[in-house]
């Protein structure tokens, strides 16, 4: 079974993230040669997206069709994208162009053949606009075959002004002072953080952040790829640090029982619903979008955001995850994919749907006024800030059964972390042996 991470995600994005805004152009940008050459002919994309977030991505599909004169048509593949693009292929229907919302499986694709590298143009779009961390994730063995069109980025702590602004709080700058204001908004009647335990996904990042802060990103790197183990002292450091967190009663909304009864959705519900009962939320910016489609919060009034903070001195953590388009050497139509990927990496694409709203690029040259709201704006120039110390998600690039499986691996064992967080060490030694087995190393 695939990872659900991302997918989730995404469908959580989905019912959502319309952060206001008018449809923006870009400046004139060449997409692999002028004029409507390619009349007539048809690219099929296949993506997780729906909802909202499938309807913004047509408009860049018309966008494209507007430019070249070829129609594109979209596919939803629901979560698992491996298994549906890999039955479509062996049926000999391959789509021409992937949306991969995972460096594991754009690993996969290139491992079973079924990818054609970058043409030359896309190739020179993404060293000259994006961070090189970008090519490294959308590479396999040296050759880039990924280009991420979508970012998410999942260091950021949301909060209701009200809530923090009662309790005479300032959004805090580090992890010690995030659980003291903490303490503090606790004191003046609200539960701190609304934590969304029932979802294995939301663990696993925070568990992300405060290593990348706490260990730096070498240790994160060699950590996501089980080139050290989980017994490492840095990870019992970090699930200590996670610790004081999930056994401080006075700081999670309903306690460790409320928590672990508690999904994603209902994780903003207890901060931005009708009903508050805590002050602030952490998950990634795709937390406004629920803010505002479910509960009708202004962003930036009612809802706002500051940057996960620093842990013990490390530099301020940016985590992020992603859909990367590839062209697959099945697909019937390789000449119009291959133009559609040099469209992607065009700032004008990325700015018709930074213009609708629920989206982020990681390409440095997409013009921050496309973005139609403050907040997300904020949010774009911190992910491209970040640059090369930007990590893409952890769990996302561990095999399925580990990184993204419901009920077992990391998500079940952070889920137990939560439960009871006395004995760091001994929750290490289980997600060593549970990586252990589906690294198969």
């Amino acid at each position: 079974m695939m990872r659900r991470r991302t997918t989730l995600l995404a469908s959580c994005t989905a019912l959502a993230l319309a952060l206001g805004a008018t449809a923006c152009g870009g400046g004139p940008v060449a997409a692999g040669g002028g004029g409507k050459s390619l009349s007539g002919q048809t690219i099929t994309v296949a993506g997780v997206w729906s909802g909202s977030e499938q309807k913004n991505f047509q408009k860049v599909l018309d966008a494209f069709t507007e430019k070249t004169g070829a129609s594109a048509r979209f596919t939803s593949t629901g979560d698992n994208v491996s298994t549906v693009v890999g039955s479509k292929i062996e049926g000999g229907n391959a789509p021409d162009v992937v949306m991969v919302p995972q460096v594991g499986v754009l690993q996969q694709f290139a491992k079973k053949g079924w990818l054609k590298p970058l043409s030359r143009t896309a190739q020179q779009s993404v060293d000259a606009n994006y961070a090189s961390v970008w090519k490294k994730y959308g590479s396999v063995d040296g050759t880039l075959y990924g280009l991420y069109f979508k970012a998410a980025h999942k260091s950021t702590v949301w909060y209701s002004p009200d809530a923090l602004d009662q309790a005479g709080v300032k959004p805090p700058k580090t992890y010690d002072a995030m659980l003291k204001a903490g303490h503090t908004v606790s004191d003046s009647g609200l539960a701190a953080f609304s934590v969304a335990g029932q979802d294995g996904w939301t663990l696993t990042d925070w568990f992300e952040n405060i290593y990348l802060s706490q260990a730096g990103p070498e240790k994160y790197d060699a950590l996501a790829a089980h080139k050290i183990k989980w017994t490492d002292p840095s990870v019992v450091e970090a699930l200590t640090t996670l610790g004081r967190l999930f056994k401080d009663k006075q700081l999670i909304a309903g306690g460790q029982k409320g928590a672990l009864n508690t999904d994603f959705p209902g994780s903003v519900e207890k901060v931005f619903g009708p009903e508050a009962q805590a002050g602030m939320v952490y998950e990634g910016d795709f937390v406004a979008g629920v803010a505002k489609d479910q509960f009708d919060k202004k962003i930036g009034q009612d809802a706002d955001f500051f940057p996960f903070p620093s842990v013990h001195g490390g530099k301020a953590p940016v985590v992020s995850g992603g859909d990367a388009a590839v062209v697959l050497k099945d697909g019937k139509n390789q000449k119009a994919a291959t133009r559609f990927l040099e469209y992607l990496a065009t700032p004008e694409a990325s700015a018709v749907w930074a213009g609708a709203g629920g989206f982020l690029s990681p390409n440095k040259k997409v013009d921050l006024a496309s973005y139609g709201d403050d907040v997300t704006r904020e949010t774009a120039k911190s992910l491209i800030a970040a640059g090369d110390s930007v990590r893409f998600d952890m769990s996302d690039q561990a095999p399925a059964a580990f990184g993204g499986t419901k009920g077992t691996g990391e998500w079940k064992l952070l889920q137990d972390f939560l439960r009871d967080p006395s004995d760091p060490k001994a929750t290490a030694a289980e997600l060593e042996r549970a990586a252990a087995k589906a690294y198969q190393d």
